[in-house]
């Protein structure tokens, strides 16, 4: 079946369907974009549609920057864009800081489709830069190998080893540093258990399954604290 990418701000009507994908924000400042995201930056908004089915959403903000490093990764950039809105700042980058698809639609060429939608939509708004703090998808099979080693991991051809560090590569996209801690999630034993199934009753780190890099565990103080590292790659547009 086709699929057909288009964005909010051409198909207001589909906004309730970003809502029927599986959500795991448990972090602080997700919720500050998420919320609001359909409200504030429907042009930026995209969503796949096979059908009367939604298969792939990507979501993307503009902020203002003028330094020559990014910002601190996507819990940064998404409080950044966020006072730039508030602000009514003139943006001139964009962050892509969301590609989803469907668990069942996974390894069909979508992310590849909605990364070249993304790039593309990001020009036909003027933009000339899209910068992404990307997730490596498969970072969490090596959780206790530094991130700035993992990224820097190329197969014969000189591609990132890691999938969706390549399918940017490929797309044209430039890694340009690695984040250390780009999201940050914190929250008591037991929220952690009811999200992991684990049980946090050490202190130490608890790895995860799906998770980039261990958690940290303080059983004395009964918190556990995940830093997630990312990487920066900007698309010259």
């Amino acid at each position: 079946m086709d699929v057909l990418i288009t964005s909010l701000a051409d198909r207001p009507d589909l906004a309730a369907l970003l809502d029927h994908f599986p959500d795991m924000y448990h972090d602080a400042v997700s919720p500050l974009l998420y919320e609001e995201l359909a409200v504030a930056y429907p042009q930026h908004c995209l969503i796949a549609m096979a059908g009367p089915v939604p298969v792939a959403r990507a979501f993307s903000i503009p902020f203002a920057w003028e330094g020559s490093d990014l910002p601190g990764g996507h819990d940064a950039v998404i409080v950044r864009a966020a006072v730039d809105h508030l602000h009514g700042r003139r943006t001139n980058l964009v962050a892509a800081v969301e590609v989803t698809v469907r668990p069942d639609r996974r390894g069909t060429g979508l992310s590849v489709a909605m990364l070249d939608a993304l790039r593309r939509h990001t020009a036909g708004l003027g933009y000339r830069d899209l910068v992404v703090p990307v997730r490596p998808n498969r970072k969490h099979e090596y959780p206790d190998l530094p991130m700035t080693r993992y990224a820097q991991w190329t197969g014969d051809d000189g591609l990132p080893v890691d999938p969706w560090l390549r399918v940017h590569v490929r797309a044209g996209g430039r890694v340009v540093g690695v984040v250390p801690a780009s999201t940050t999630i914190a929250g008591s034993r037991a929220e952690w258990r009811a999200w992991t199934g684990l049980p946090f009753d050490a202190t130490g780190p608890v790895r995860v399954p799906g998770a980039l890099v261990p958690v940290h565990c303080d059983a004395d103080r009964d918190v556990a604290v995940y830093v997630e590292p990312n990487v920066w790659v900007h698309h010259r547009l």
